[in-house]
């Protein structure tokens, strides 16, 4: 599209601050979801008319900025009374951080331009879709928010999350939006035009609206009679800032105040609503339970376990754990009558105020921002049960604050064997701005949706809730209030959901369609350079091999090859993947080293150059100059079988041979007379030994100095582990014994590289075969300088890769 001219930019900005004005609409009004349709519609426009990479980046960064304000505005008012900054410096550091809080932006903006470039609006629309899902799977957003989220008080449309999570309903919106805008860009051309994009949004939302009408649907079934049900008690106490309530009363006073309310209001929820469990918020008891740090801390301990034996009913309630490690925020489970049942510990602590990483906790970082905590994380999902006095049972995934925020965290519990979430956290710092609390509510519940939970959430002083398996807020506290909240639990099993089943996958998804693409368009880029004509050549490398000399050769690679597929075939139906015996590494140097170097060197004793000169045909070798006269040569005839390569006989008129083994016969045919040949084979022989051949393609670099990189690393493991260094084993045992078992690492990842290779090769082999039948010429080059380009990436990047992904995992 044109650009737009000097004087009439101001659209631009407009149209950035339309966007930022819906989308603060649709955050902040739950009846306001269906702007969800055209929130990035204005924006759209403006990135459709910025010609330049500066000016997309301008208006992705601006973005980040807008959507940072209009969303997230009460982030600032929590981060101010937290650090004691204030709203103002906190907001002005909000929108600086806004590109690391809202990456997913400006990588939108970026990739879709990018491909827009050199594609059609569909590809489009699903690369920018895929940039931003990728950006917000890669990136640890700090409040795990997407655009999904704002759907959640859409009935039919959040169901679909149970496939794809919020992510995918986030795909959803971006698609949508794409549609309408690609509409309105068309309007001008007619109804062909513009009707296609607006039936395939129309489409595919509502086929996401009529899934989500058949879940629910499908989600009515209610429980057998004999499914057991606990009652739970929420207990909102609204009581915040136990900072401030210390200074002026003192530690001791704040926690008898804290116990006393939530005491008092526990008798009444068993004796007015006969609850079965009692549920308590996050922090509820600000002090290590279990492992007092003081007399009135062991007398506070015994009176929560006591009331717990009065009541007759189990309690779970937000503490802190310590270990060896450090301190945890913790929800402990106590039972009548027996005691603490288990604990969870909170596995996302927030950053910078809970927890700081060990790599960034330093003397300076903590004088710097002396608010920083010394919480540890936890380590993953754990499922307990909840018990009532009768032996009823349901078995509980506790989640602790910013937990809800992280699908997977919900999905391993789901694994797990959870039947019910429960949620506890401490939404006090959005006293002062109830959105915050309500966004993280609405977060929340797609844990629900996601996995088919049931869902019973207590806060501090609001939003406390009880959410059903549909997502849906069935009640809520109001925030501010003190209050009881009572929920049942049903003890039942839910269908896995495909987010249980596959993980939360949609982010992964959109990354490999990123790649796949970006794989496309290098291949065709090597393939559109292998196309370009290149002149004939003048001089032809060619290797002098007669007939016993080529059945030499021949002889060896098929030693080379059952020797290999020998110790495959031992490796797949016996010992497994790895080099287990001195055996197998000898029988790969008898059998599969040995062979090739004696092929490879046959192979260089007979090289030498073919000339097409006026008058004769030149062979040029290092010690010898062959001269053919044209007149004495009756024929060049290629071999029907081009093996161990393409070849061709120079048969003369004496009825002698001269047999020469070149890339291509068929370009040496044409610098003779044009005698071209043709044949399948040839032709698949040629395109293999024409490919582009870096220096760095060669089998001795290949199979014999690269594969002692990573066996370095994996002999100084060894080393270090068995002898205490890296030269531990030559200081036991000698130099030889060293570097003997040197060359044993080495030869095992020779070999081990050099099957990943074969098989590599197998496969490519056999697509081009194919492609041979099925495309053009043209086509099958592409795809062969572009497969050969893929091997050796997954050969000289995959395998390090892979090294390093298992040294790590480990």
């Amino acid at each position: 599209m044109p650009a737009t001219s000097a004087g009439a930019r101001w659209p631009i900005p407009a149209s950035l601050l339309a966007t930022a004005t819906l989308v603060a609409c649709f955050a902040a009004i739950e009846p306001a979801w269906p702007l969800a349709a055209v929130l990035f519609v204005p924006w759209l426009w403006a990135l459709d008319r910025a010609l330049s990479w500066r000016g997309v980046a301008a208006q992705g960064l601006a973005m980040t900025a807008l959507f940072t304000a209009a969303v997230f505005w009460w982030f600032a008012i929590g981060i101010g009374q937290f650090t004691g900054i204030g709203t103002g410096l906190a907001a002005a550091a909000l929108l600086l951080a806004a590109p690391l809080l809202q990456p997913q932006i400006l990588v939108f903006a970026l990739v879709r331009h990018a491909v827009g470039r050199a594609h059609g609006p569909m590809l489009r629309a699903l690369a920018g879709a895929a940039a931003w899902v990728a950006t917000e799977a890669l990136w640890p957003k700090l409040l795990g928010d997407t655009l999904g989220h704002g759907l959640q008080p859409a009935d039919a449309l959040r169901q679909a999350a149970d496939l794809g999570g919020a992510t995918g309903l986030t795909v959803v919106i971006l698609l949508a939006n794409e549609a309408i805008a690609h509409a309105l860009a068309r309007r001008r051309d007619g109804l062909k035009a513009w009707g296609a994009p607006v039936a395939l949004g129309t489409a595919m939302l509502g086929a996401v609206a009529g899934y989500g009408a058949w879940r629910l649907e499908a989600l009515r079934t209610p429980p057998a009679p004999e499914t057991a049900v606990l009652r739970v008690a929420m207990v909102q106490a609204s009581l915040t800032d136990y900072e401030a309530r210390r200074r002026e009363q003192g530690a001791y006073a704040v926690v008898r105040e804290v116990l006393d309310t939530h005491f008092g209001l526990s008798a009444s929820a068993l004796r007015d609503h006969g609850a079965d469990v009692l549920l308590w918020s996050e922090t509820v008891y600000p002090t290590t339970f279990g492992q007092p740090r003081s007399e009135d801390g062991a007398a506070f301990d015994a009176e929560i376990q006591g009331f717990v034996d009065a009541m007759g009913v189990p309690l779970v309630f937000g503490t802190y754990e310590q270990d060896t490690l450090g301190e945890y925020n913790a929800a402990v489970f106590l039972e009548p009558g027996r005691g603490r049942l288990g604990s969870y510990r909170k596995t996302h602590p927030f950053p910078l105020t809970e927890h700081v990483p060990d790599w960034l906790d330093t003397p300076a970082l903590r004088s710097a921002l002396p608010w920083t905590g010394g919480w540890r994380a936890g380590d993953g999902a754990r499922v307990l049960p909840l018990r009532s006095g009768d032996g009823r049972e349901v078995n509980v995934l506790p989640l602790i604050c910013l937990d809800d925020v992280h699908p997977q965290l919900a999905i391993d519990g789901a694994r797990l064997g959870a039947q019910a979430i429960l949620g506890m956290s401490n939404d006090s710092w959005f006293t002062e701005a109830p959105l915050g609390a309500r966004l993280h509510l609405a977060v929340a519940a797609f844990r629900s949706v996601e996995t088919g939970l049931p869902q019973l959430r207590v806060t501090t002083n609001g939003f406390s809730a009880v959410i059903d398996e549909t997502g849906e807020v069935l009640v809520h506290t109001a925030m501010g209030q003190q209050a009881v909240l009572t929920g049942f639990l049903l003890a039942r099993d839910p269908s896995p959901t495909l987010m249980v089943r596959w993980g939360d996958w949609v982010g992964r998804a959109g990354l490999a369609f990123l790649a796949a693409l970006a794989l496309w368009r290098g291949l065709a880029a090597l393939g559109e350079r292998a196309l370009r004509p290149a002149a004939a050549p003048a001089v032809f490398a060619v290797v002098l091999m007669p007939p016993p000399l080529r059945f030499a050769v021949l002889a060896l690679r098929a030693v080379a090859l059952a020797g290999l597929a020998a110790l495959a075939y031992d490796m797949a139906t016996r010992i497994g993947w790895q080099v287990a015996s001195l055996a197998q590494l000898r029988g790969y140097g008898l059998f599969v080293v040995l062979p090739l170097l004696l092929a490879w060197g046959l192979r260089r004793w007979g090289r030498g150059e073919l000339r097409f000169e006026s008058a004769q045909v030149v062979i040029d070798r290092p010690r010898e100059r062959i001269e053919i006269p044209h007149g004495a040569i009756a024929a060049l005839r290629t071999w029907r079988l081009p093996m161990p390569s393409p070849g061709l006989d120079l048969v003369l008129g004496s009825g002698r041979r001269w047999s020469l083994a070149l890339a291509s016969p068929s370009a040496a045919g044409d610098a003779w007379r044009g005698a071209h040949a043709t044949g399948r084979l040839l032709a698949l022989a040629e395109q293999r030994t024409r490919a582009h051949r870096p220096r760095w393609d060669h089998a001795l670099l290949k199979f014999g100095l690269f594969p002692l990189l990573p066996a370095l690393i994996a002999f100084r493991l060894h080393q270090v582990i068995a002898f205490g260094g890296f030269f531990g084993e030559w200081l036991t045992y000698g130099p030889a014994a060293w570097f003997t078992g040197l060359a044993i690492w080495w030869a095992a990842w020779s070999l081990g590289l050099m099957l990943f290779a074969a098989a590599l090769r197998i496969a490519l082999e056999g697509i081009a075969f194919m492609a041979s039948w099925l495309l053009a010429p043209a086509r099958q080059t592409m795809l062969r300088e572009g497969g050969e380009w893929l091997l050796r990436g997954l050969c000289y990047v995959g395998a390090p890769t892979a090294l390093v992904w298992r040294l790590l995992a480990g």
